[in-house]
């Protein structure tokens, strides 16, 4: 390679300087641990913010214009899913019902739980059953519970086990996993929509969501269309999750709170690289004006100065992705309901921050380097 000796001596001069040179990769490593650490944190809030859509899995979702999250629907009359039925384009349409409501154990502890309410006929939507038999739930009185994080807050149910919701006798007849835990920290239980809407009380309209199948995706702007005409809105489960995106990001506190920390991040490993690269510099004038005095040119100097940067944010980049994926195992292994997750938007963002710190760097360096005469060098 054209450059290959003059990064050669920048590599050695780099590695030379110990102290330096593991500074520069504590202050990197850190940056990127941060930084990587707090946009994990908000990818596994929205994942789980996600879960009722995920886990039910319905190509489109009609709604109330102000629901803003899953979890908390606006109830709607049942003539909108008698009217979804009937659209062109509309394959089948199934109600969909999701409220919350306090159980009383056989201990005598009350505890919250998510109820959703599926249609009876066809039980659209509904988890894949770890125990049990998916018949039983037309049985009197009957649920199935979610085996997830917050499976041990109903004392580890088994089938056959009694409780009382709302003064009506539950019983488990099915345990099941779900794609995605919830994010609200309580257990969830399914069981059929009618039985739901007359055990959880709520206003007269007990309709929270209709699911729709399109006959295709041709067919979606025109069910839209007709359900804006009804004066409601219909959502494909991704600009769904768009809205819960949204709503999480900017009308919540979660998602300035998580852009503050990752800026703060950025700016301490911007402050440590920074001044760390440019003491290094400082202490290595006599080489490079020594370099420049036997022949080197400006730009081999750059080519060099940007090489000694960037292999250190590099290695930097790989330590901190290192050191937040084992922080973020070890947190799942003792906190089940710890919700973080890395995602390859987390990685590529990290990656272009770290690759701005290193960029700033050696423009620092680089314009302290290029100042340099070799006489004013050996003068000294």
């Amino acid at each position: 390679m054209r450059y290959s000796g003059i990064l050669r001596i920048g590599f050695k001069l780099l590695v030379n300087d110990r102290s330096k040179f593991l500074a520069l990769l504590i202050g990197i490593t850190f940056a990127v641990f941060l930084m990587m650490e707090m946009t994990a944190m908000f990818a596994g809030i929205l994942s789980r913010a996600f879960s009722p859509v995920t886990n039910i899995g319905a190509a489109m979702w009609i709604m109330d214009t102000q629901v803003n999250t899953a979890t908390s629907p606006i109830p709607m009359p049942g003539y909108v899913l008698d009217a979804t039925r009937s659209m062109d384009g509309v394959s089948y349409a199934v109600p969909l019902f999701m409220g919350g409501a306090q159980v009383r154990l056989s201990d005598g502890k009350n505890q919250g739980v998510n109820v959703v309410g599926l249609d009876d006929s066809s039980l659209f939507g509904r988890p894949v059953l770890e125990q049990g038999n998916i018949q039983d739930i037309y049985a009197d009185n009957t649920f199935f519970v979610v085996h997830d994080a917050e499976f041990s807050k109903l004392e580890n149910p088994k089938i056959g086990m009694t409780f009382e919701l709302n003064d009506h006798r539950g019983t488990i007849v099915g345990i099941a996993r779900v794609a995605s835990n919830g994010l609200n920290g309580v257990p969830t239980l399914y069981t059929t929509y009618h039985r739901a809407v007359e055990y959880i009380p709520s206003t007269r309209f007990t309709l929270s969501y209709v699911l729709v199948q399109p006959k295709s995706l041709a067919a979606i702007a025109g069910i839209k269309r007709q359900v804006a005409q009804l004066g409601y809105v219909a959502f494909t489960k991704e600009e769904f999750n768009n809205k819960i995106t949204h709503y999480y990001t900017y009308e919540t506190g979660i998602g300035t709170n998580i852009l503050l920390m990752t800026i703060i991040s950025f700016i301490v490993g911007l402050s440590i690289s920074g001044q760390t690269f440019y003491t290094f510099i400082l202490e290595n004038l006599e080489k490079f004006g020594a370099l420049k005095a036997i022949g080197a040119k400006s730009r081999e100097l750059i080519y060099m100065i940007l090489f000694m940067s960037f292999f250190t944010a590099l290695i930097g980049y790989g330590l901190g992705i290192g050191l937040v994926t084992l922080m973020i195992e070890i947190a799942r292994y003792r906190l089940p309901n710890y919700a973080a997750m890395i995602t390859f938007g987390n990685l590529g963002m990290a990656f272009g921050m770290v690759l701005l710190i290193a960029g700033i760097s050696s423009y620092i360096g680089i314009r302290k380097v290029l100042k340099i005469e070799p006489f004013d060098i050996f003068r000294g």
